[in-house]
């Protein structure tokens, strides 16, 4: 489902493709305000979610290329089965991950009142606890918990982008209506 935003304009009602819904021309706190969808609730369960698919992704990767039982007589079940639970194992560690961080970010965001690298670094931290929490150890729990903070703020630093902007925009849609 595509969420289509709409504005007014000179007392004209344009939708969200004809005003170029994330243009240069609108603001940085309108840009920013997603209403429902940036709930506590709402983020928790959506960095959980994809995170748990790509953790499921992950683990048929890892299955693939692991050892599976030998297939007998014709009986695919025991590599199914070992498949199956590699992917969920890797799933649930993953949405665990990713629920984590995103219930901390937010929940810092609403205690402190402020949008900053800060909320990132206290998820990333609380995350990658997860990871020590499951091995068993504290000082992996610490360890992670560092690295994933330090890797949080970074992206933070350098607003959210792993490349450098080119200038050109690749959309779905044409920017203006053209008559050919």
């Amino acid at each position: 489902m595509i969420h289509r935003m709409s504005r007014k304009k000179k007392g004209k009602q344009l939708s969200g493709w004809e005003s170029g819904a994330l243009s240069e021309e609108m603001e940085a706190e309108e840009a920013r305000d997603l209403g429902d969808y940036d709930t506590v609730m709402f983020r928790t369960l959506s960095g959980a979610g994809s995170s748990f698919l790509a953790g499921t992704i992950i683990g048929a990767i890892h299955a693939t290329w692991s050892d599976v039982p030998a297939v007998e007589k014709n009986v695919a079940w025991p590599a199914l089965q070992k498949t199956g639970r590699l992917m969920g194992s890797y799933g649930i560690l993953f949405g665990a991950i990713g629920a984590t961080f995103t219930m901390v970010d937010a929940v810092s965001e609403s205690i402190r009142g402020k949008k900053d690298f800060v909320n990132g670094v206290f998820g990333g931290f609380a995350a990658g606890s997860i990871l020590g929490f499951r091995a068993g150890r504290i000082p992996v729990g610490l360890g992670a918990g560092a690295a994933m903070a330090a890797v949080s703020a970074f992206m933070d630093a350098g607003g959210q982008r792993t490349r450098a902007p080119t200038g050109r925009e690749y959309l779905p849609y044409p920017r203006e209506n053209r008559d050919y």
